[in-house]
């Protein structure tokens, strides 16, 4: 297993930990309301591994199949437990998780496809903005009864531009991949040259482990 692939291990044993601080009134300090910091804190440290795994996995040339499916399981691990504790303390609306969490399974759903021929779906850029917006919005939902005193909640901004870029960026996938898994050998003529000019979409002969 390559260097990538253990950090994004890494991010997801961090997601119960993560859950752990925010739903429970653990006490690591005298100090009242510090597990919710800590909780921000391993969500933060957690979402930047994102970016370091891709980075790495660019870098020393070990993208893979199976790494690209690790990276973005991790990813939707960490979001869907932030969305769902969230539900849990009342601060998001149960329907803003369904339609996140719904959007990122038809997404894996479409990776799995892609992956079972060798291919590898690299995130768009309302793919990008869709994930930061995501994270943004996390932090700011959970800190916001202590450092926002507006009438309008800033998280429930951030979080309302989320879901229209979530939507947006689930649409661009599917319409974006409709040549790739044509099924007659015509379509998958065209496929492959669309492949070949979509700097999102690898092919890969084969899984490293």
């Amino acid at each position: 297993m390559n260097l990538s692939s253990r950090i994004t291990i890494v991010r997801i044993l961090l997601v119960p930990v993560f859950m752990v601080f925010l739903l429970t009134d653990i006490r690591v300090s005298s100090v009242s309301g510090l597990n919710i910091w800590v909780a921000v804190a391993v969500f933060c440290i957690a979402a930047l591994t994102d970016t370091l795994d891709g980075y790495l996995a660019r870098s020393r040339r070990e993208v893979t199949v199976l790494g690209s499916m690790m990276d973005t399981t991790a990813d939707k691990l960490l979001i869907s437990a932030a969305l769902i504790s969230l539900v849990q303390l009342g601060t998001l609306s149960a329907w803003v998780a369904m339609v996140i969490i719904s959007r990122e399974l038809a997404v894996s759903g479409l990776r799995s496809v892609a992956a079972a021929k060798n291919l590898i779906l690299h995130a768009s850029i309302y793919g990008k903005m869709k994930t930061s917006l995501q994270i943004v919005a996390v932090v700011a939902l959970i800190l916001d009864p202590a450092i926002f005193f507006l009438d309008i909640s800033l998280g429930d901004w951030l979080m309302a531009i989320a879901i229209f870029i979530t939507i947006i960026s689930g649409f661009e996938y599917f319409a974006r991949s409709v040549k790739i898994f044509a099924p007659d050998q015509g379509m998958k003529q065209a496929a492959s040259a669309d492949t070949a000019r979509t700097p999102w979409i690898d092919s890969v002969p084969r899984i490293k482990k």
